[in-house]
């Protein structure tokens, strides 16, 4: 397998030296300005996940397979060299759920009308609701009523959604705080938001089963780390025992937040700033 690639490497080489042009040199940088561009995406989208370590247990399965061939360590070397030919498909399995949420994300990120600006007043009606949320958590908060808000983002939940409540609803604080009251149809699940608008209530997500989570944690905090690993959604998470908010986000809890951090962290994460955004014109007095 590395002598395949190396000599993959020496023709390509070889092959754009021996045919020198224009061309040649704009598509060879173009060539691997996309391979760059695609590793840098991979190892983004895989930091801080579980793929990660395992990303780096074979960052270091592959060293060792070069020291062995290097010190003729044959045995060891047939052994690492026959289970890395099957590596692809190892690595479409361990990554499985990781490799679905990349090409989902590619698929609906519209960076067109980013380019455009065509989302600023979008953004305007995320902030706004973003404000609408915390101070609904907030409020959850302080009478410790337990709270679980999924924000969507890009990638589609709508089979979280179909579990649930169909609402439909504006967003509103005094909604939120209601559909939480104890004792209540709704208040047993979780809230979607979705398109600007409450999607659904009473949802049922997902629970994350890690060994490395928290004991402590309990099923609302559980839910939350399970969708945001499965999708890109933002939860907004109020704790009944202790009143307190937590943020989880791509399989990450942050604890114990207060509402101008809750705002700070949503707003970095839901709105996107337009990649063009025209200058304003000065009006001469």
């Amino acid at each position: 397998m590395n002598q395949t690639l190396q000599n993959f490497f020496q023709n390509y080489i070889f092959t754009n030296l021996n045919n020198l042009s224009l061309l040649s040199i704009v598509t060879t940088i173009l060539d691997l300005t996309i391979v760059v561009f695609i590793i840098y995406k991979v190892f983004n989208i895989l930091k801080g996940t579980r793929a990660w370590q395992l990303l780096k247990g074979i960052a270091i399965l592959i060293v060792v397979t070069l020291l062995s061939e290097f010190l003729q360590l044959k045995i060891l070397n047939y052994i690492l060299t026959s289970l890395m030919s099957y590596g692809v498909i190892m690595l479409i399995i361990v990554f499985q759920p990781e490799l679905r949420r990349a090409l989902e994300q590619l698929g609906t990120t519209n960076r067109f009308s980013r380019f455009l600006g065509m989302d600023q007043d979008l953004n305007a009606k995320k902030k706004e609701n973003i404000y609408k949320i915390a101070i609904a958590a907030t409020e959850l908060a302080k009478q410790k009523k337990g709270a679980l808000i999924v924000i969507e983002r890009d990638i589609k939940i709508q089979d979280i959604i179909s579990t649930g409540i169909i609402m439909n609803s504006e967003i509103s604080p005094q909604v939120l705080v209601n559909i939480f009251e104890p004792n209540t149809p709704l208040h047993d699940g979780a809230v979607i938001i979705s398109d600007n608008k409450i999607a659904a209530a009473s949802c049922m997500l997902p629970l994350a089963d890690d060994k490395d989570i928290a004991r402590e944690l309990g099923t609302r905090h559980r839910a939350a780390i399970g969708i945001s690993k499965e999708s890109d959604a933002m939860v907004v998470v109020v704790s009944e025992e202790t009143g307190k908010m937590s943020i989880a986000k791509d399989g990450t809890l942050i604890a114990d937040v207060r509402e101008d951090v809750l705002k700070k962290i949503l707003i970095k994460n839901l709105i996107k700033e337009p990649i063009h955004q025209p200058k304003s014109k000065k009006v001469k007095e």
